[in-house]
């Protein structure tokens, strides 16, 4: 444990000042609650290989993919919320790892995108979806990403879908605050492709930023580490000199290993990056996606679904073509 709270305390001096002045919503910190990150036993990845065991791909997805530490995504598909996330924060806690969870339900979710559209019925459905979420966390050690591209994806929406939207997530994380204290949520704040810096920060603040631990960046994303963390920085400089407080962000380099090429959307010639671990220029580097989920039919998944398990296309990403 020593040895932990040293390598953290040495992070935290390397980090920048996006992350050091950064204010917290919980005095917990899962990370030293634990003893590392958990490796979902039932990943899409893991399931290929127990499947595929004479599959010539599977020896490499084993090693590269299936038994590093990611996110496991939550959403209409996964029963009664709150048991879910109860028994999958329970077994991380059982082996005293911290696991890493995605809440993907907001009403309207992908409005504008369209490839994982879908959602809650209605916001108090989703009001109370997000509820049995954190209760079922409760007062175990969690690391939960909010919503990926809700913030992203207003391209389309008109003022009242926004404010609606935003109030959602104000209220999410106000729940968590009360129910799960030894939770990290982090906002996702979409990518630096989308939004600039200054109108993240506005939308990131008028969702309720201040509750959160932080935010997220990159999710299902492929841009590198250093662009992530350079616009990370942007937005809290403008949280900053807008609202006079900064806060630590999270990227996912599960897939930014060649960085992006321009497309989002399942992409060839991408790269499996740095697996989870603290620091690396943001306060973690996180496997949100699962590298070999596809992004919709698209690129090189043509006629796939979202999250649909490609084998193909996760070995080609350990490789990089």
């Amino acid at each position: 444990m020593r040895r932990r709270l040293r390598a953290l305390a040495a992070a935290l001096f390397a980090l920048p000042l996006a992350f050091a002045a950064a204010p917290s919503a919980h005095a917990a910190d899962p990370t030293t609650m634990t003893s590392g990150f958990y490796v979902d036993p039932d990943s899409s990845a893991k399931r290929w290989v127990a499947a595929n065991p004479r599959d010539g791909r599977a020896p490499a997805i084993n090693s590269f993919i299936a038994n590093t530490p990611m996110a496991r995504w939550f959403g209409s598909w996964s029963g009664n919320i709150g048991t879910a996330t109860g028994g999958y924060v329970g077994a991380a806690d059982q082996v005293d790892k911290l696991p890493l969870l995605v809440a993907y339900n907001i009403y309207n979710r992908d409005y504008c995108g369209g490839h994982s559209a879908g959602g809650a019925a209605s916001p108090s459905a989703y009001r109370t979806w997000i509820a049995q979420f954190a209760g079922g966390i409760a007062n175990r050690p969690a690391v939960v990403i909010l919503e990926p591209d809700s913030l992203g994806d207003y391209g389309c929406m008109t003022q009242a879908q926004i404010d609606e939207r935003e109030g959602m997530l104000t209220g999410a994380l106000a729940e968590f605050s009360r129910q799960a204290p030894n939770t990290w949520v982090y906002l996702d704040a979409g990518n630096p492709g989308w939004a600039n810096a200054a109108t993240m920060a506005r939308r990131l603040h008028e969702a309720g930023l201040r509750q959160a631990h932080g935010f997220s960046l990159n999710v299902s994303n492929y841009f590198t580490t250093a662009e992530n963390t350079a616009y990370g920085n942007a937005v809290n400089r403008e949280l900053a000199a807008r609202y006079g407080y900064t806060k630590p962000f999270v990227v996912d380099s599960s897939r930014n290993g060649n960085g992006s090429n321009g497309q989002w959307c399942n992409p060839s010639g991408r790269r499996i990056g740095t697996p989870t671990q603290l620091g690396g220029g943001a306060e973690m580097l996180l496997w949100i996606k699962v590298p070999g989920e596809s992004d919709g039919n698209c690129g090189f998944g043509g006629g796939s679904s979202a999250g649909q398990f490609l084998p193909e296309a996760a070995y080609k990403m350990i490789y990089g073509y």
